[in-house]
C-alpha cells in the first residue's frame, strides 16, 4: 500500500504534466490593450506563435510589373477572363500562378502540351473559375479585404490544393448512449479547436441559405433579462460557439479580438474588427455558394469529400493564423 499511494501519486502527476503540455501554452504570453481601459478587451499571445504565423504569412516577392504588347486575347486562343490583359501583363500572371498553385508540375498541371488553348485538363476550367473568383473578392468585398487583395497564393501557398478547406462532416459511428452525439458534439472538434463542441460549424453557416439568414442563427442570446420569446437552444448556441472558436482559431486571436466579453452581443461595445469579421462571414459564403459549389463536377472525384461534395473555404484558407 505504501508503495501503491506513491506510483498512483506519481502517474497522475506525469498525466497532468502531459495535459498542460499539450493545452498550455508556454511563457512568456504578451498582453497587448486594444480598447477602453476597463472593459478587458485585450489581445492575447505568444511571442513564439507571434513568429510562426509571421513566417508561414511572408508572400512571395512579386516578379516585375510588364504592361507591353496588346490585349492577351488578341495573341492567345480561348482566353476567356484576362482577354483584355495586356499580353506582358498576362504572361506574368501565368508565371506567378505556375508558382502559386503548381511550382513542382509547372504549366502542364493546367494545359496540355502543346496546345494551350485546349480545355481538356479539369484543372484549367476550375482555374479559370478561380481567377474570376478572385477578381470578384478584390473588387466587390473591399470591406473585408480592403486594399490588400487576395490572389491565388493567399489560398494556395505553393500546393495544388489550399491545405485548409473543409467537406461536409460524415456521422462517425458511436455507441448508443447518454451524450449528445446526434447533435454532433462530444467528442473532440478540430474545426473547433480540440473542444466538445460541434465537429462540422461550418454546413449550417458557410454554405446554402439558412432560413431566416445566418445572421439569426448566429445570434442566440437573448436581449431581455426575462424570456420574451427567444427559442434558441443550447444546442444552437454550441454551434455558434464552435464557429467563433473557428475564427480566432484562424486568425491566432482570442474573443476580444473583436468582442467585448461582457456583452458579446453588443456591437457598440465591439471593436472595428468585428464589422470586418461580419463581411468576412458573409463574403466566404458567397464564395462557397456562389463559386465552389457549382465546380462539383467539374473537379477530379478523388478530390471530393466523403459526402460526395467539393472543397469549400473557410477563415483558415487564407488567414492561416
Amino acid at each position: 500500500m505504501r508503495l501503491t499511494i506513491p506510483l498512483v501519486a506519481l502517474i497522475g502527476g506525469l498525466a497532468l504534466a502531459v495535459l498542460a503540455v499539450l493545452t498550455l501554452q508556454r511563457p512568456p504570453i504578451h498582453v497587448e490593450q486594444d480598447g477602453y481601459r476597463g472593459t478587458g478587451i485585450q489581445l492575447i499571445s505568444s511571442p513564439a506563435a507571434t513568429a510562426a504565423a509571421f513566417a508561414i504569412n511572408q508572400a512571395p516577392e512579386a516578379l516585375p510589373q510588364n504592361n507591353a504588347g496588346p490585349p492577351a486575347g488578341s495573341i492567345y486562343k480561348n482566353v476567356q477572363v484576362l482577354k483584355n490583359v495586356p499580353a506582358g501583363a498576362f504572361a506574368r500572371i501565368m508565371v506567378s500562378m505556375t508558382q502559386w498553385v503548381a511550382p513542382k508540375q509547372g504549366c502542364g498541371y493546367c494545359h496540355v502540351s502543346g496546345n494551350f488553348a485546349s480545355d481538356a485538363k479539369y484543372t484549367k476550367r476550375v482555374a479559370r473559375r478561380m481567377i474570376q473568383m478572385t477578381i470578384y473578392t478584390n473588387a466587390v468585398w473591399k470591406s473585408h479585404v480592403k486594399n490588400v487583395g487576395v490572389t491565388c497564393y493567399t489560398c494556395h501557398r505553393g500546393n495544388n490544393n489550399p491545405q485548409y478547406v473543409w467537406f461536409k462532416s460524415v456521422e462517425p459511428p458511436h455507441a448508443t448512449g447518454l451524450m449528445a452525439t446526434e447533435t454532433g458534439e462530444a467528442r473532440p472538434s478540430l474545426a473547433a479547436d480540440g473542444s466538445a463542441l460541434p465537429y462540422d460549424p461550418f454546413t449550417p453557416f458557410l454554405v446554402g441559405k439558412p432560413k431566416g439568414g445566418v445572421n439569426a442563427m448566429i445570434n442566440t442570446a437573448g436581449t431581455t433579462a426575462l424570456p420574451d420569446g427567444n427559442r434558441m437552444s443550447i444546442q444552437q448556441t454550441n454551434w455558434t460557439y464552435a464557429l467563433m472558436m473557428n475564427f480566432a482559431t484562424s486568425l491566432g486571436v482570442n474573443c476580444e479580438f473583436c468582442h467585448e466579453s461582457r456583452n458579446f452581443g453588443s456591437w457598440s461595445e465591439s471593436t472595428p474588427k468585428r464589422v470586418t469579421a461580419y463581411y468576412g462571414l458573409h463574403m466566404v459564403r458567397g464564395l462557397n455558394n456562389n463559386y465552389m459549389v457549382p465546380l462539383t463536377a467539374t473537379f477530379a472525384h478523388n478530390l471530393l469529400g466523403p459526402s460526395g461534395d467539393v472543397a469549400k473555404v473557410d477563415c483558415s484558407t487564407c488567414h492561416q493564423g
